[in-house]
């Protein structure tokens, strides 16, 4: 056999003698684009060539005709084009026997020709005509023609020499152009194969390198195809599946609703093989109909590690300090020393310690200190060390290797610490971590060097800030704060002033917090008519909450001057109820000492009221308490102590 040239059409002709020659005529026609094999061959015959080609994948379409191409067509699933008899052709070779006799019969395989009524007339003859579907059913009929009288037989190459064999004259019915147009048809359906073929690689390319089980049947859920990855998950082999029905095979895979009523099911929870798995069924259509379904199976295990694969990732690109000083709202003598000193700091490599009030910045100024040093560009981790429970905490910060304890993530985890190397890390409420692991926290800024859990020790690269709204000296007294931890910290101090101390920065700060809270809202109305309003009390106010607290107030503020009916005229009385905390002092009578007294009190019991209240919807869980509040779990502890025994304070 000539050997195939991979780009060129491979289309092989199987036929009898006449057809073979006119194929043969027409080859050289088609050299340069077409890689012929012809063989002169019937039934069994032909059909061992062609299934010896189909299996080393030599062939892309058969070219045959009558019974042969009738044969090849049943048995392999290989294109096949079959030679037609057209009109013409049949007339033509009429016109032809007619010159040989006047009675002439037409034998074809398996079924009549429809067209041969017609041309009896056209063509004047008495005709015949006879089907056969096997040789010895083919020579029985020439047989009985010819006691009939009729000594011309019109059919197909085989039939033509089989008449020849019985002493009869045979006309070949296939023409030139019939083969021609054939051929030009297997060239066409030769390359949409190899369209669809390369096609199909791509597609199989890419379902056997999923994760995700792939399963595709047609609309009456036979299996088209099986992916590996479904193999694995549910058992199913490729090989066995390929032609049988899904529903027999995996009862619990069943698409029979999404074929029959074109039915969309996605992300359903199911356990196979003793697996949890996310199983989709998907409706495939194609000419506007249900022609078939695909389902696709995911381990859920395989889920929840990308699940947290993806927020780790986002975990660590929250890791970014976003604020600078020049975004620090202040014109004060206080907020500019504040930032001066910060600024010296932020040349240095030594640990620095923020204190002040809660509600002073003490982050933003973190973020400034960060972003105006050498390691701007590294990562920024903030850690509040009151927020994260005990038993967390550790793990949180120093990670840990995969099975160091019961529950630990495969893997393992990288701590906070290690993920902040050749950057800041911000340790807020620094009085509020553990004793145990302050003496870690010890060795780490002694010798810069981390220990995981489970694993090795892994020396980082870090600065340290760290803050706190505690009396260091008192929390070292009261035990919550080792002193040696202390003198490790307090290398370079600032202290951060509160909102009372800063003189004018409340009202550039209001003017500031109003703006962008009104533009929240999409009120464009001139802010300094509600300013000159609430001047005066903001300037009076002490601000127990410094920054936080005005925030609260400017949002409250806000509200009620973007309200469609506000009026100035009205907005005082507004006032009383909508920030009573301004008016305390103004109402009380007597001295300064009396009216500080007067404001305390009404500090205290506005603060234990909100207390109760937070405490009572958190159902009596401090820890998620102190994390609304804003506040340590020991200061919410000495506070709730404080409400129960007065004398204490």
């Amino acid at each position: 056999m000539p050997a195939i040239e991979s780009n060129k059409p491979r289309i092989v002709v199987i036929s009898y003698r006449g057809l073979s020659r006119l194929v043969r005529s027409l080859i050289p026609d088609y050299e340069d684009r077409v890689q012929f094999t012809v063989i002169d061959k019937i039934f069994d015959d032909a059909a061992d060539i062609a299934q010896r080609l189909v299996a080393e994948d030599s062939v892309d379409v058969f070219l045959s005709a009558g019974a042969n191409g009738a044969y090849l067509k049943d048995t392999f699933g290989t294109p096949v084009v079959r030679v037609p008899v057209t009109g013409v052709d049949l007339m033509r070779a009429m016109l032809k026997a007619r010159k040989l006799s006047d009675h002439v019969a037409v034998v074809t395989y398996r079924e009549p020709n429809s067209e041969l009524e017609e041309i009896k007339d056209l063509v004047n003859l008495e005709i015949e005509q006879r089907c056969y579907t096997t040789l010895d059913g083919a020579k029985e009929a020439f047989r009985e023609l010819a006691r009939l009288g009729f000594d011309v037989i019109v059919g197909s190459s085989l039939i033509v020499d089989l008449a020849e064999g019985e002493g009869l004259i045979g006309v070949l019915a296939y023409s030139r152009n019939s083969v021609r147009q054939s051929i030009e048809d297997a060239i066409e359906i030769a390359h949409i194969r190899s369209t669809e073929e390369q096609r199909a690689e791509r597609i199989n390319t890419i379902l056997s390198h999923l994760n995700e089980g792939v399963v595709a049947v047609d609309n009456e859920q036979r299996i088209l195809l099986v992916n590996p990855a479904m193999e694995v998950l549910t058992g199913l082999s490729a090989e066995d599946a390929q032609g049988k029905y899904l529903n027999e095979l995996a009862p619990q895979l069943n698409l029979g609703d999404t074929v029959k009523y074109d039915r969309w099911d996605l992300e359903r929870v199911e356990n196979i093989n003793k697996k949890t798995v996310v199983i989709n069924r998907i409706p495939i259509r194609t000419n506007g109909s249900v022609s078939g379904a695909v389902l696709t199976v995911q381990d859920a295990k395989a889920i929840s590690r990308v699940d947290r694969n993806i927020r780790s990732r986002n975990r660590r690109m929250k890791f970014s300090a976003h604020y600078d000083f020049s975004q620090i709202t202040g014109e004060s003598v206080a907020i500019e020393s504040a930032r001066d000193l910060c600024r010296q700091y932020a040349d240095t490599e030594a640990t620095v310690l923020l204190t002040g009030e809660t509600g002073t910045g003490k982050e933003l100024f973190a973020q400034g200190i960060h972003n105006a040093s050498r390691r701007s560009k590294a990562p920024f981790v903030a850690v509040n060390c009151a927020a994260i429970p005990d038993t967390l905490l550790e793990s949180e910060l120093f990670g840990y290797e995969e099975g160091a304890f019961t529950g630990s993530r495969k893997g393992g985890q990288t701590g906070l610490f290690e993920m902040a190397h050749t950057g800041t890390i911000f340790l807020d409420e620094i009085v509020e971590m553990p004793i145990t692991l302050q003496t870690r926290l010890l060795r780490v800024l002694q010798e810069k060097i981390i220990s995981p859990l489970g694993g090795d020790p892994v020396p980082v690269d870090i600065r340290v800030v760290a803050a706190t709204n505690r009396n260091l000296k008192e929390a070292i007294a009261d035990g919550s704060l080792r002193e040696d931890l202390y003198y490790r910290l307090n290398i370079l101090q600032v202290r951060l002033p509160p909102l009372r101390e800063r003189g004018d920065d409340v009202l550039l700060l209001t003017r500031q917090l109003l703006r962008q809270k009104l533009d929240g809202v999409g009120c464009e109305r001139e802010i300094e008519p509600m300013v000159q309003l609430v001047s005066p009390y903001l300037s009076q106010y002490t601000w127990p909450g410094n920054v936080r607290e005005l925030e609260n107030v400017v949002e409250r503020l806000a509200v009620l001057y973007a309200a469609p009916e506000f009026s100035l005229k009205n907005a005082k009385h507004q006032l009383h109820s909508l920030v009573p905390e301004f008016f305390t002092v103004a109402n009380n009578s007597g001295d300064a000492n009396s009216e500080t007294d007067a404001l305390k009190d009404f500090v205290q019991h506005s603060e234990q009221r909100h207390i109760r209240e937070i405490l009572d919807d958190c159902r009596g869980n401090v820890s998620e308490a102190a994390r609304r509040l804003g506040l340590s779990r020991t200061t919410l502890w000495r506070k709730l102590r404080t409400y129960e025994n007065p004398a204490m304070h």
